[in-house]
């Protein structure tokens, strides 16, 4: 199976860094600045190593670049699925950015030895040469009138999982006990200490939040269904939210006193509730096998 190329390019300024990071969010293997003439050598390396979906970085650093471009092109094409992403933006917005960071441009630090050139000829010379790799783009973006942001938005519209150009987002649900701390590394936390505890019923105390006795003792609480239903509403409302945003996994922890029957029983139900063929998720009992009250 082929793999997936994005070659990135456009005008200096527009935004290509900006691009490529969130690419890199994405799950893309990110290459900046690499002469174009080895491109389709570092998709082969990276395909030997099971890296599967690249971003190039390529712009007029390098003088060859336009020269060697449509043979290059043909040749990702052939080894990989290609989309080439131009980034543009208006005169004016490029002189502007350039001038509050006080970089030179890559053409007038490139013919400094022969003459100082002039910023707005350079982004001029440079907006001819890119002029037919930009007629060439499966998408062009011209981040004149947005923020990096809308950019970043932008590149995850177009590549992230909605457009099927990314893995979904994976979810890991934890069952945890407070007593013991939250994980470090919940993205939302879930309290369900207020729910009836299991602990409290004799025959239940020793069994675990597994055991289809403990489960049916607390799904069959009226205030469990309730709580139910709003946590799967929340989750059904911000779960595609986080994918907008280019999150490739989020870890939702439950947590209960002990982690070893409430917060258990409602992290399988809800795995249940909200995985399908789209969305992995996965369920980690970390306290289930601690021992004390809860």
């Amino acid at each position: 199976m082929k793999g997936a190329v994005v070659v990135v390019t456009g005008l200096s300024g527009a935004g290509k860094s900006t691009a490529l990071h969130a690419l890199e969010d994405l799950g893309f293997f990110c290459i900046d600045n690499l002469p174009t003439v080895m491109a389709p050598d570092a998709i082969t390396i990276c395909a030997r190593g099971g890296i599967a979906r690249v971003a190039l970085g390529m712009d007029v650093r390098v003088r060859e670049f336009i020269g060697e471009v449509s043979g290059v092109l043909a040749k990702l094409a052939a080894a990989a699925s290609l989309r080439v992403l131009f980034l543009d933006a208006s005169d004016e917005a490029l002189l502007r950015r350039f001038n509050e960071t006080r970089r030179p441009h890559p053409l007038a630090r490139q013919d400094h030895a022969q003459e100082a050139v002039a910023l707005l000829e350079s982004v001029a010379r440079e907006r001819e040469r890119l002029a037919p790799l930009r007629a060439r783009a499966d998408d062009v973006i011209d981040t004149t009138g947005i923020s990096v942001h809308d950019l970043r938005r932008a590149i995850i519209d177009r590549f992230g999982p909605s457009s099927g150009g990314a893995p979904p987002m994976s979810v890991r649900i934890v069952s945890f006990g407070f007593k013991y701390g939250a994980p470090a590394d919940a993205d939302v936390v879930l309290d369900v200490r207020f729910l009836e505890n299991p602990y409290f019923v004799p025959d239940l105390r020793l069994l675990p939040g597994t055991d289809q006795r403990v489960v049916t003792f607390v799904l069959q609480n009226a205030e469990t269904r309730a709580f139910l239903e709003h946590a799967l509403n929340l989750l059904s409302f911000s779960l595609p939210k986080y994918e907008r945003e280019g999150k490739s996994y989020l870890t939702i922890a439950i947590g209960c006193t002990g982690g070893r029957h409430r917060s258990v029983v409602l992290a399988h139900e809800i795995a249940q509730r909200i995985q399908s063929e789209s969305r992995p998720v996965t369920v980690v009992d970390r306290d289930l096998e601690r021992g004390g009250s809860q």
